[in-house]
């Protein structure tokens, strides 16, 4: 591990926070961030956000985890935040193999193992951290519990663009056309060129105002909109996780009535087939649940500190 830029002044985190630049088994340099507990210590939640993530971003939230108890582990996924990007154009949210995250999961852990974190270990998986979270519990992360923010186990589409996208987003890829935009896509900085009353993430202004103050601050932290092939393995990969079977781990999932970035109807079929797992379907809510105003999304940090609470290190309930 070596010593990576961290930016505390905009992340408004914990006071013990720092970043470290780990090298995945694939050589691509991802960033990773580690924020120790404020109190005394009742694990760490690895953090993993969705597809606009960086470390900063959720500082506020892990300020939140280290005055309740927890270490906070987050990472830069490749092509996000100050890992290495892997499409010529810097700003798109590419991606070569949806399996490359679990690469950037091991890398992650390298780095918590490595500071010591304390065990036992919580997910909190957010959008896009949520697919590539199931994935890795599945393929055997140790977690006591998990708790999905609106997970991305399914991509919000009308039946015309589901039935479009899969076939040009598997001939991009083929025809080497994969670091192309999604249609309607660009390069833009989605919270600078979206006013807050159009946005689709959030009716909290204060947060929103956060993420805009980190965007104009620190631009080289962002990303634009997905390429072709990111489509292709993000539908790739939900398809096969909707196959599999949800692992016995404690699970607490919310989503958000108005989302309209991922399926919700993909998110009620996983828990209803989740054993030990509970479901909140957020009144009002927009994308980013963990966010939302109290009058929308209630206090759904207390629910998922609760939700932990109630589970053994093992993982026992």
């Amino acid at each position: 591990m070596e010593q990576a830029k961290f930016y505390s002044d905009i992340a408004e985190g914990p006071e013990r926070g720092n970043a470290y630049w780990m090298q995945t088994d694939d050589n691509v340099r991802v960033r990773v961030g580690a924020y120790d507990s404020e109190t005394p210590g009742k694990g760490t939640i690895l953090l993993m956000l969705g597809r606009f993530g960086y470390i900063e971003r959720y500082g506020r939230v892990a300020k939140t985890f280290a005055q309740n108890g927890f270490s906070t582990a987050v990472i830069d996924w490749r092509s996000q935040g100050l890992s290495d990007r892997m499409a010529n154009d810097p700003q798109a949210g590419h991606i070569d193999r949806f399996s490359d995250y679990q690469r950037d999961v091991a890398a992650l852990m390298k780095v918590v193992n490595g500071l010591d974190l304390p065990k036992p270990y919580y997910l909190v998986g957010i959008s896009m951290g949520a697919c590539i979270g199931l994935r890795a519990m599945l393929n055997g992360l140790p977690l006591a519990a998990a708790a999905f923010i609106s997970p991305m186990w399914g991509i919000k589409m009308s039946t015309v663009q589901r039935i479009a996208a899969w076939p040009l987003s598997w001939a991009s890829k083929q025809l080497g056309l994969g670091q192309k935009y999604v249609p309607g896509e660009d390069g833009e900085i989605y919270v600078l060129e979206t006013p807050f009353e159009a946005n689709n993430l959030t009716h909290n202004a204060e947060m929103y105002d956060y993420w805009v103050d980190q965007a104009q601050k620190v631009p080289e932290l962002q990303i634009g909109g997905p390429t072709m092939a990111w489509l292709y393995e993000a539908l790739s990969e939900c398809r096969s996780l909707s196959k599999a079977p949800s692992p016995d781990t404690p699970c607490i999932t919310f989503c958000g009535e108005l989302d309209q970035l991922v399926d919700n109807g993909s998110i009620k079929s996983r828990m209803e087939n989740w054993p030990n797992g509970e479901f909140a379907m957020i009144r009002s809510a927009k994308h980013d649940v963990l966010t939302e105003i109290p009058e929308v999304g209630g206090d759904v940090i207390s629910q998922i500190f609760d939700f932990f609470s109630k589970v053994d290190a093992d993982g026992t309930r």
